[in-house]
């Protein structure tokens, strides 16, 4: 009972997880049309990290920043200045559905680096299944992925993937020396902060326009976007296997697509059923139990 529990809880916060993020992509999206992109990082991060540090400080003893601290930082480069900073910048050069497809390949790059420095099992299933998923990201969007590509949209859309995969990693090798959740914290606040610095130095504040837009994509990016779906997604990847994890966020951008056919009388083409079949077959192929082989040594 108490694993049927378990696994409950776990498909239910993925099932959260998913939709606040694909969600997310639109509201972000807009909400870089009203301020500067590291502004609009720093803020989002920052804060989200500030809510987070506030409900842990009665176990602020945890913390042990002065042992810690360099863990602290590098994650908060991996994980905030560098994956939310080129995100951020990339959402100018690409429209959102079509740059979160591109970003989509984090889960490709995971499965793999999980392999080779978590010592995740990795079978010849794994693999095809985070590649069709993949696939199925592409298919959904490439109609719009021909008319709107962008060598810089792509190279910044790669690069945050890249570094989201690498941060992610981290922060799961380094579990067990460092509090799961106080890095989480922390790289919010460092790197929430570093963006904001950034912003000050080279962006101008008379750019922010203040609307209702733009405030509401704030409060949702701080909230649920940034203090929410960190917490959620460091659990379930310091309790499951990173592969298996990723490959279930292949339905992040699916989602978005849906929810725009459903609000914004967007058409269900073909692409989007097939794909949505695609990475179906995806979680499967890398959910399922099958003999793993061995890295080489």
């Amino acid at each position: 009972m108490g694993k049927e529990t378990s696994k409950l809880t776990t498909y239910g916060l993925l099932a959260l997880l998913i939709v606040i993020w694909g969600v997310s992509w639109p509201i972000y999206k807009n909400g870089v049309n009203f301020m500067p992109p590291l502004y609009f990082a720093g803020v989002r991060a920052f804060l989200g990290g500030i809510i987070l540090f506030i409900i842990a400080w009665k176990n602020r003893h945890i913390l042990q920043f002065k042992q810690n601290w360099v863990y602290y930082i590098i994650s908060a480069i991996l994980n905030i200045v560098l994956y939310l900073g080129i995100q951020t910048v990339g959402l100018i050069y690409l429209p959102g559905g079509l740059f979160s497809v591109l970003v989509y390949f984090q889960p490709v790059i995971l499965g793999l680096l999980a392999w080779w420095w978590l010592g995740e099992p990795m079978t010849v299933w794994k693999i095809l299944g985070l590649i069709i998923g993949f696939t199925g990201i592409v298919l959904v969007s490439i109609d719009g992925l021909m008319i709107h590509l962008s060598a810089i949209g792509v190279m910044l859309a790669l690069g945050t993937a890249l570094s989201w995969a690498i941060g992610v990693v981290y922060v799961k090798k380094n579990r067990h020396n460092v509090d799961p959740y106080w890095m989480v914290v922390m790289q919010l606040v460092i790197g929430g902060a570093v963006l904001l610095t950034g912003g000050f130095m080279m962006e101008d504040v008379s750019d922010i326009v203040w609307n209702t837009d733009l405030i509401f994509s704030l409060i949702w990016g701080t909230t649920a976007g940034m203090a929410a779906a960190q917490v959620i997604y460091y659990k379930l990847m310091n309790e499951g296997e990173a592969s298996k994890v990723g490959a279930f966020t292949f339905l992040v951008p699916i989602l978005a697509v849906f929810v725009s056919a459903i609000f914004l009388d967007e058409q269900i083409t073909i692409n989007l059923f097939i794909g949505m079949l695609l990475v179906g077959v995806s979680i499967y192929l890398v959910t399922v139990n099958k003999r793993p082989f061995e890295k080489s040594p």
